[in-house]
């Protein structure tokens, strides 16, 4: 999947003042790329990655998937390609914590009517690839903080998308623990052949990055 932004702009009406989150916006993400998006908190990272999921419209410009203009998306056609062709790993991980890691993976296969048989053997298969084929039956409580993210990624894995997207993935880890799940995704994007777009203000993260862009106050630039 590629994507493309052309002077992509998002503002806020905040009483009577207008906020620009982003202004004009113009990045690339290639194809099976690792693209990293590196700022401080507030720059307007996680505003960018909810337009480029389609989680959000912007004021003005565009989003292209592979040439498209996604304004011409219906809700539906939006809903379906955030289900089959993208992944999302956050921050805080949005695990439900009444479930176990499987049921948490299994999520978003049973929204695109998989088979049980079909959700419990890719479920499995992910947590062993993430190490925790030992953990299945546990709930988030029971888990620790890398671990949850470990689930956290598996489940962005479950419908086999094309890029994942990843808000802050290590914002909540110990350094150690950080670098694993750096490796992680590194891993899916190289060997598992996928695009990933890493939102962080982790300087550690460049390193392993194809492409960095650098935002601040909702203005960006690659960095090389």
């Amino acid at each position: 999947m590629r994507i493309k932004t052309l002077d992509l702009t998002k503002t806020y009406q905040v009483g009577s003042s207008e906020i620009t989150a982003l202004d004009k916006v113009n990045l690339e993400v290639g194809e099976k790329s690792f693209t990293v998006i590196v700022g401080p908190s507030g720059a307007g990272k996680s505003t960018l990655l909810n337009l480029v999921g389609l989680n959000d419209h912007p004021t003005s410009g565009k989003i292209l998937i592979d040439s498209v203009d996604t304004s011409q998306f219906s809700a539906g056609e939006r809903r379906k390609i955030r289900l089959s062709r993208m992944g999302f790993v956050f921050q805080t991980f949005n695990l439900l914590p009444t479930l176990s890691a499987v049921e948490n993976v299994e999520l978003p296969m049973a929204l695109a009517k998989k088979s049980r048989k079909e959700q419990r053997e890719a479920t499995v298969r992910l947590l062993e690839m993430v190490g925790l084929g030992h953990r299945l039956a546990h709930r988030p409580k029971e888990l620790s903080i890398g671990e949850m993210q470990r689930v956290s990624i598996a489940r962005a894995l479950a419908n086999d998308p094309e890029i994942v997207i990843a808000d802050e993935p290590t914002g909540e880890l110990d350094s150690k623990t950080a670098k694993e799940i750096i490796t992680l995704l590194v891993e899916i994007s190289k060997k598992g052949k996928k695009t990933v777009v890493v939102a962080t203000h982790d300087e550690k993260v460049i390193e392993a990055a194809d492409i960095v862009y650098a935002i601040q106050d909702g203005k960006v630039k690659p960095e090389g």
